[in-house]
C-alpha cells in the first residue's frame, strides 16, 4: 500500500506541470492568426475609433494585451462593433472570441445565456445625468421626469426597479442608442440621461456641447461590475482571458511597467522571475509560450498605465480612479496570486 501512495505522489508533479490543451478558441485564433473581440461602437475611454478608425481605450487596450499575450503581437486583434442589440448573439454564434463592452457581469448572463465571466476590469454603477439648469440634486428629485435610457440593459431593469423601490414615477425615453440618446437630451425630449457612471462623464466630455452646463448626479442606484465575457464550454480560453487580466492589475501592483518590462526580465525577484517567463511554467499552464506575460505588458501596459492611458485625470475624461484604484490604495483591483 505504502508503495503505491508513493507512485502516485511521484506523479503529481508531473500533472501539476502539465501544459493546458488547447481549447476550440485558441485553437482557432492560432488558426486565423488574428482574437476577434467585441467592443462598444463607440464610448470615449473604453472603446471607440480615432482619427484614423483605430479602436482606444480600456477595453480596446485589454484585447491587445490578450492578442499580444496568445499571438505574441497585439496588432494581431480585429475589433468587431457591436450594439446592446447584438452583443449576445455575436458572442453565442461564435463571431467573436471575447467580448469586451462595457457589459456588466450578472447571475442570468453567467447561467442562462451561456457565458463564462473573466473578471472585473471597471467598478462602476449607474448615475443620471441633468442639466444645472434643473436645479436637480439627487436621483429622487427626478419623480416625474423623462429619462433616456436604452433597451434590453440592466440600465433599463435597475430604471425600473428604482422607481418601485423609491416610489416614484420616473418615465422612460427607450432609445436604441448612445447617439439618439444624447440627441433626445440635448434637444429636451427626456429630462435626464442615465447609463453607467463612467460612459456618462464620457459623453459629457466629448458628445455634449457646453460641458460644464451638465451635471452627474451623485447617487448610484446599482452595481455595474464591467468585465470580458467569453462562452461557456471552452476552460481553456476563458483561463487566458482572465489571468491576461489578473496579470495587467498584478503588474501595476508589483511595479511592472511598459517601460521597464525589459530591464525587469533580470530582476532576481522569484515573483517577477515567474511571471516574465524568466522561470519557466506559467506560460506551458496555459497552453501559451512562456513570454505570454511579457508580451501582454509591454504592449500596452498594466492596469494602471491603461486607466490612466484613456480614462484618467490626464484624459479628456478625468476620472478619478475611486473603486478602481489597487487595494493597497483602498480600491477594489485586486488580482488573484500568479504563482
Amino acid at each position: 500500500m505504502m508503495r503505491h501512495w508513493l507512485g502516485l505522489l511521484a506523479l503529481l508533479p508531473a500533472c501539476w506541470a502539465a501544459p493546458a490543451a488547447a481549447g476550440p478558441t485558441l485553437e482557432a485564433v492560432r488558426a486565423r492568426g488574428q482574437v476577434v473581440c467585441g467592443v462598444n461602437q463607440g464610448v470615449a475611454g473604453f472603446s471607440t475609433p480615432d482619427s484614423r478608425g483605430v479602436f482606444q481605450g480600456l477595453d480596446a487596450d485589454f484585447c491587445r494585451a490578450v492578442a499580444a499575450a496568445t499571438l505574441g503581437d497585439a496588432s494581431k486583434v480585429r475589433f468587431v462593433p457591436t450594439s446592446y442589440q447584438t452583443r449576445f448573439v455575436a458572442l453565442q454564434s461564435g463571431e467573436i472570441d471575447v467580448l469586451a463592452r462595457n457589459v456588466t457581469q450578472t447571475l442570468t448572463r453567467d447561467t442562462s445565456l451561456g457565458f463564462n465571466m473573466a473578471g472585473v476590469n471597471f467598478y462602476d454603477g449607474q448615475a443620471f445625468m441633468v442639466t444645472k439648469a434643473s436645479g436637480v440634486a439627487r436621483a429622487r428629485d427626478l419623480d416625474g421626469a423623462s429619462v433616456c435610457v436604452l433597451p434590453g440593459s440592466t440600465t433599463e431593469l435597475n430604471l425600473a426597479d428604482f422607481n418601485r423601490r423609491e416610489r416614484i414615477q420616473l418615465r422612460p425615453v427607450v432609445l436604441s442608442s448612445m447617439d439618439e440618446m444624447v440627441a433626445a437630451y440635448q434637444s429636451g425630449r427626456c429630462d435626464a440621461l442615465t447609463t453607467d457612471s463612467s460612459q456618462l462623464a464620457a459623453l459629457r466630455a466629448t458628445a455634449l456641447r457646453n460641458p460644464a452646463d451638465h451635471v452627474i448626479l451623485p447617487d448610484r442606484i446599482s452595481k455595474e461590475p464591467l468585465g470580458p465575457l467569453v462562452r461557456h464550454g471552452d476552460e481553456e480560453w476563458r483561463d487566458i482571458v482572465a489571468w491576461t487580466l489578473m496579470l495587467l492589475i498584478e503588474a501595476e501592483e508589483i511595479g511592472l511597467t511598459r517601460a521597464n518590462v525589459q530591464e525587469m526580465r533580470g530582476s532576481q525577484d522569484p515573483n517577477i522571475q515567474r511571471i516574465l517567463g524568466v522561470t519557466p511554467g506559467f506560460g506551458r499552464a496555459l497552453g501559451l509560450s512562456e513570454d505570454w506575460a511579457f508580451n501582454a505588458i509591454r504592449a500596452v501596459g498594466n492596469y494602471g498605465e491603461i486607466f490612466e492611458r484613456h480614462l484618467g485625470r490626464g484624459s479628456p475624461i478625468g476620472l478619478e480612479r475611486g473603486q478602481n484604484e489597487l487595494w493597497t490604495r483602498g480600491g477594489l483591483m485586486y488580482a488573484l496570486p500568479l504563482r
